[in-house]
This record gives C-alpha cells, structure tokens and sequence, in this order.
C-alpha cells in the first residue's frame, strides 16, 4: 500500500513522516525503513529504524530508485514498513515518471506501507499520482 505525503516546501510533510516512523515503530513486528537523500534524521529515528541515504548508493532516478526499492524487498522479508523523505530530490521532478514508477512499486509492495513525501502542489500532479493519496 502506497500513500503520499504532498505539499509544497516548509509545509510540515517530513515532520508528518517522522511521526508516522515513530508510530509505525511501536505498531509492527517487522521492520521499518527510512530512505532519505541525507543522514540528517539519524538521531530523530529510534535505533530500530534502518535509515538509508540513497545518495550513498548512487540512487539518481526512477529507474536506479525502483530496483533500489525491489532489491530492499528481496533481501529482506520482513520488511513492513518503508518511509522515503523528498522522493522528488532523489529522483527529479518527472511528475508522469513518479507516477508509473509508484505504480509498478505498488504491484510488487502489496504487503508493505510505503509513505513518500512529495514536495508540490496538488494541481501539479497527474492522476497516476493523486490516487497514491490518502
């Protein structure tokens, strides 16, 4: 289950995010993940939260970003939980590209949350991105 975090810069979306983990960590048996495009959080996440940086593995765009989110998967069954901060600052702005890469990021994550931020306005984005809101 995908669900987006939208807004425009400044909006509160990572603060949002951040509760979410720090909920998410106290409701699963399984593990949570958070990838950002910096360290930044690393003493905001409680120790059990895998924080990745994804510049640190050459994660550049949509392509690089949904073999990153697949191979996570793989290696890891017991993944319930991934939370990405600034999906648009890790891979670029290609509103039509973040939707059919959520979509396919869907069809494979059906038993994990995924939440990403995303920084825009709502009447920026394409459909295939809007029906990731909840």
């Amino acid at each position: 289950m995908i669900k987006l975090i939208v807004g425009r810069k400044g909006s509160g979306k990572t603060k949002i995010l951040l509760d979410m983990v720090k909920e998410g960590v106290k409701n699963t048996d399984g593990n949570v993940v958070f990838i950002d495009n910096s360290d930044q959080h690393t003493f905001e996440l409680d120790h059990s939260v895998r924080l990745i940086n994804a510049v640190n593995y050459h994660v550049t765009d949509i392509n690089s970003f949904r073999g990153f989110i697949a191979g996570i998967l793989a290696g890891n069954y017991d993944i319930t939980e991934i939370y990405v901060d600034a999906i648009l600052r890790i891979v670029g702005r290609d509103y039509d590209k973040l939707g059919e890469m959520l979509g396919k990021i869907d069809e494979i994550a059906k038993e994990v949350k995924l939440v990403f931020t995303v920084s825009a306005d709502l009447s920026e984005l394409p459909e295939s991105v809007t029906k990731f809101i909840q």
